[in-house]
């Protein structure tokens, strides 16, 4: 069964790839095969040392800075990976950010940009790719939204907002492309040790470590392989889905 992961002469385009969850995400399907492409933002040392590290070992990987909410650095960023790899058969829309704040703090401002790095974001990236995908009659789009999605959470309305609309668009989306073997799933993790959790209250992270089954928070590694499932051919019956390695934080 070992075969069904196997990404060999796959082609993937990873945002948010320089550290954390997507650093993650980059190093497995490299590991299984895969040419990997990825985009940070405003992260070039980490980046660079991502890609020097994977090439050492032999693999193919590349890395571009882009912001996911502007539409022309998306489309600079898509024709760049486009050029890079040929194409781009996998694309996972892993970048995101974070910040609590209680509802009535947050700005207008504060809530664009959280619903434009996520929701627009992935909005944006995948419509860069979507149509390639359909020509060629097969493709994975694999999004990342949260369990908060379903739970919510104090001090996060527009984070929990972004990340449901995700939800919606993941299922949307796989009624148009399934059947033309374009297959659309998402994530849903629950809290992962990435600098984005650490940069949450100290008060937020004992409030959500202390409702925990598990009793702890995820490891980066612990997530990237429920990605590696839904990329490859293990994941052929996976349309329209949320999975959720969440520690027990909401039991679907």
């Amino acid at each position: 069964m070992t075969g069904v992961f196997d990404l060999t002469g796959r082609k993937a385009l990873v945002t948010g790839g320089s550290r954390g969850i997507g650093g993650a995400i980059v190093d497995i399907f490299a590991e299984y095969g895969a040419a990997v492409a990825f985009c940070h933002y405003n992260d070039g040392a980490n980046a660079g040392s991502r890609v020097d590290r994977l090439r050492a070992a032999g693999y193919a990987a590349h890395a571009m800075e882009c912001d996911v909410s502007v539409e022309a650095s998306v489309a600079n960023m898509a024709a760049w990976a486009n050029d890079a790899l040929g194409h781009v058969d996998i694309v996972v829309n892993c970048a995101g950010i974070g910040g609590d704040k209680p509802f009535s703090s947050i700005t207008v401002s504060d809530w664009d940009h959280m619903i434009g790095v996520h929701l627009r974001g992935t909005f944006l990236v995948t419509r860069s790719f979507f149509e390639g995908m359909i020509q060629r009659s097969y493709g994975r789009v694999i999004n990342f939204s949260s369990q908060l999605a379903y739970k919510g959470a104090p001090g996060l309305a527009h984070y929990c907002a972004a990340k449901a609309g995700i939800v919606g668009f993941t299922r949307a989306l796989s009624y148009e492309g399934a059947p033309k073997g374009v297959l659309v799933n998402a994530i849903a993790p629950g809290p992962v040790e990435t600098e984005l959790l650490m940069g949450l209250s100290d008060e937020w992270r004992a409030m959500k470590m202390a409702e925990l089954p598990i009793r702890r928070f995820g490891k980066t590694n612990e997530i990237a392989p429920t990605v590696l499932m839904l990329a490859s051919e293990a994941g052929a019956f996976y349309a329209g889905q949320t999975l959720s390695p969440n520690g027990g934080d909401v039991m679907l």
